[in-house]
């Protein structure tokens, strides 16, 4: 799997797996999460109320998984922080519909954003015996 097939996995899969570490723990939780190609990060929006931005805060070590409906997959391995650039937001805000469901503008408090600079990628389709690291 190339770059572009990757990217195109993320972008159809919609819902990609967040994970984050609590003491020794694995969490694991669905998200809506947006690929900023030209920077090569990822944004998350997260309820203020959410653990996961206490869990990113003591460990920014995370990871995204992506699965397609071909059982292709992608792994995002990063360092998350938790902002308030309201730009970002912004970007996030208008690429992912769902989110207004949660909140009522990219200004509401209740809008957090975790944003994941990509340190690691890996894909993998069924037919192949390991998976490949691809370069973002």
């Amino acid at each position: 799997m190339n770059k572009e097939e990757a990217i195109d996995l993320i972008r159809d899969a919609g819902f990609g797996y967040l994970a984050t570490v609590e003491g020794n723990q694995p969490r694991v939780r669905p998200m809506m999460p947006y690929l900023v190609e030209d920077t090569g990060e990822i944004l998350v929006a997260l309820l203020a109320r959410s653990r996961s931005i206490e869990h990113i805060r003591k460990n920014p070590r995370v990871e995204l998984c992506f699965v397609d409906r071909k059982m292709w997959y992608c792994r995002i391995a990063g360092q998350a922080q938790i902002t308030t650039d309201i730009e970002k937001k912004t970007i996030l805000w208008e690429n992912i519909p769902m989110l207004k469901q949660y909140f009522g503008a990219p200004q509401d408090p209740n809008f957090i954003l975790a944003e994941i600079k990509i340190d690691a990628v890996e894909a993998m389709t069924p037919h192949q015996k390991t998976p490949e690291k691809i370069q973002f």
